[in-house]
């Protein structure tokens, strides 16, 4: 039975392998996760004269380079004149020549977001009047490649690896401690030990070219790791690193002094110990991630990191000890099975694990969505729903294996003498038939090896009768003694291998060791869809730019229809109801006085009233402001100031301050061209 099982084992691992590969090639350019939520001139906007500079404004924070923003004009010639800089916030620009003649020109941006995640994108504007370019905008992302596949690959192989050894180790100590002194599951661990190092390698080396040129040869750049060094990103694989020499300590302590231990209290203390530094390890490995992706920006970064660990943690528990499970129940050898009662006890860890991740995972969900709506209408949505129904499924096979364990459980104690049973009488079987050869003095003795005494005139087994008392007898002849030694070890191979047979041959056994398996192969697709949402924009950004870049079109109609200025931006305070769009009317927007209106609108348009807005003006360029506006309410959603003062022309920055209740406000903000 085993030897028809393994290749059908192997034939379905490779398949899930092959799924998650699948899956992990779909991730391609989608994996921004900053977006573009403003720019002045916006999107396709036609402006009378040449603007001064460029500003683009994203959803979070972004790392520049000093070709991160490029302006062409439309034969493709850079006409930015330095290197880009922060405004404010989230604002960056980039400073044109002056006097730029007419025509369509291109703004092309490529940075790196908070999380890690490289940027690359492209628009164009237009000056006096459109015109043609020889400007292709198309093939920007850099994480659209060899380079960005091998980058997914390594992510998921990090992943996996930090499961498998995490998982592992703890399966051995909290649920079959005698797993340590079993050499397939002591491979388990170390191979995962050995995968997460080497990924974690592999992304150094990768991680300039994935958020740069994009090119292979730019792998083994070291100037490009030396850059790679300084960020955030960098920090947290260096620190992933010093973390795995400590996780190689624990290991070495785990399969061997720990292993060696005979004393009952000297092995509790040990355990004890090995315990405590492993969660510590475990959970320094787990924020290498945490600090460095999703977790650490946006909403409530301080809450949403230890969460992610929290939620790390969880899920190599479950799924890394689901794997060392499989590996004991598959390769463990005949004379330490893995027990009803581990099995039982991982249960319960596993089930403890669901917990968590049911906690953890709604709470990030409601952090990466915000909306209903995001679930479906977002690629990042689609992708978690998804991902919550492989969850489902695998929870519902565990409560099959659950109901396997419990048979095992209770047909243990009855089985045990039966098999002792079985393996005496299987021992006399299988002797019949075989000779054993034994010599004393020089008279050999021939028996059939079942305890009978050879038949009369084959031989004497008692010593020569021309013996002399007193003689000593001559030794074994080497040849015999290497025939006897022959002979014991066949017999335990033979024993060996009925205990096996007769274990497998356990219905009950059986079937936990198939439902296992088809856990691991869910967890196997399920850890692939992880990646790749992780490699995702989250539906609140998404969802977030695209409400941008219709308040940009129609702020761009509203300039070219009147005078006056609109200014429309979306805003996320972040509470219950948090969400709108705030809508600044100056009028005729010039220096000297002006007459202000501010609108507040829900996503679907209908009038906003919240307890608070406030209103300020900054020109950076000459050092003024910020000059604060307190407009009075005038009806639902609708705020008016009279005489706002602007003292001179420029690129004024508009700061608007939304409170939705005692406790939630934001401030938003957005560039305009005022006098």
């Amino acid at each position: 039975m085993t030897q028809t099982i393994a290749p059908r084992v192997r034939t379905v691992v490779l398949l899930l392998l092959a799924a998650a590969c699948a899956l992990l090639a779909g991730a391609g350019p989608a994996s921004a996760h900053a977006a573009v939520t403003g720019s002045d001139p916006g999107q396709g906007a036609v402006v009378d004269k040449a603007p001064a500079r460029i500003t683009l404004t994203f959803s979070e924070q972004v790392a520049l380079s000093d070709d991160s923003l490029r302006v062409l004009d439309p034969e493709g010639k850079r006409v930015d004149t330095a290197k880009p800089a922060t405004v404010s916030g989230t604002t960056y620009a980039v400073p044109l020549h002056s006097g730029l003649p007419d025509g369509t020109y291109t703004v092309a941006y490529q940075v790196v977001s908070a999380d890690s995640h490289p940027v690359a994108g492209a628009y164009t504007f237009s000056i006096g009047a459109p015109s043609k370019t020889s400007v292709s905008v198309s093939g920007q992302s850099t994480d659209d490649g060899a380079v960005g596949w091998l980058y997914g690959f390594g992510r998921y192989v990090s992943y996996a690896g930090f499961i498998v050894m995490a998982g592992g180790a703890a399966f051995v100590l909290a649920c079959w401690r005698r797993g340590a002194g079993v050499r397939p599951v002591q491979r388990f661990v170390v191979s995962g030990w050995v995968a997460l190092t080497a990924s974690t390698l592999a992304l150094l080396l990768l991680r300039g070219s994935f958020t740069g040129s994009g090119k292979v040869s730019d792998i083994f750049d070291l100037s490009l790791l030396g850059q790679v060094l300084q960020t955030k990103s960098g920090a947290a694989l260096v620190s992933r690193l010093l973390l795995l020499a400590a996780a190689a300590l624990f290991i070495a302590v785990l399969f061997g002094a720990y292993d060696k231990r005979e004393d009952a209290e000297e092995k509790r203390d040990l355990t004890f110990g090995l315990s405590i530094g492993g969660v510590v390890v475990a959970a320094g490995l787990a924020a290498s991630w945490a600090m460095s992706e999703h977790a650490s920006v946006g909403l409530q970064a301080g809450i949403a990191m230890p969460i992610d660990v929290l939620h790390l943690l969880a899920v190599a528990a479950w799924l890394g000890g689901l794997g060392a499970l499989l590996v004991a129940l598959y390769r463990a050898p005949a004379e330490t099975p893995v027990d009803a009662p581990a099995v039982r006890r991982f249960s319960q860890v596993a089930f403890g694990s669901v917990l968590a991740l049911i906690a953890t995972g709604t709470y990030q969900s409601w952090r990466q969505l915000g909306s209903w709506s995001a679930f479906t209408d977002t690629r990042y949505g689609q992708l978690l729903l998804a991902k919550i129904a492989l969850v489902v499924v695998l929870v519902g096979v565990a409560w099959i294996s659950r109901r396997w364990t419990g048979r095992l459980a209770e047909t243990v104690p009855v089985e045990a003498s039966a098999v002792r049973e079985k393996e005496r009488v299987g021992a006399r079987a299988d002797g019949t038939g075989e000779t054993a050869v034994v010599r004393t003095g020089e008279t050999a003795a021939v028996g059939t090896g079942d305890g009978d005494t050879p038949a009369e005139g084959e031989g004497d087994t008692g010593l020569d009768t021309d013996e002399q008392p007193g003689t000593e007898p001559a030794g074994p002849e080497p040849a015999d003694s290497e025939r006897a030694a022959q002979l014991a070890r066949q017999q335990a191979a033979r024993d060996t291998a009925q205990r096996k047979r007769m274990r497998d041959a356990d219905p009950n056994r059986f079937g936990l060791r198939r439902s296992v398996l088809a856990e691991a192969g869910i967890a196997v697709v399920l850890l692939a869809v992880t990646t790749v949402l992780t490699q995702t924009e989250p539906g609140r950004t998404e969802q977030e730019a695209k409400a941008a870049t219709a308040a940009s079109a129609s702020s761009s109609a509203d300039e070219g229809a009147s005078g006056a200025l609109t200014l429309n931006m979306p805003f996320d305070t972040g509470g219950e109801d948090g969400k709108g769009i705030v809508t600044i009317d100056v009028d005729p927007a010039r220096v000297g006085g002006n007459e202000m209106h501010v609108y507040v609108e829900r996503p679907n348009g209908r009038a906003f009233d919240i307890p608070e807005v406030k209103v300020e003006f900054t020109l950076k360029a000459k050092d003024i402001g910020p000059l604060p506006v307190v407009p009075d309410h005038i009806a639902t959603g609708h705020w008016s100031a009279n005489g706002v003062q602007i003292p001179m022309a420029g690129d004024w920055q508009v700061d608007v301050t939304v409170r939705t209740s005692d406790i939630d406000e934001v401030t938003v903000s957005k560039n305009a061209q005022i006098g």
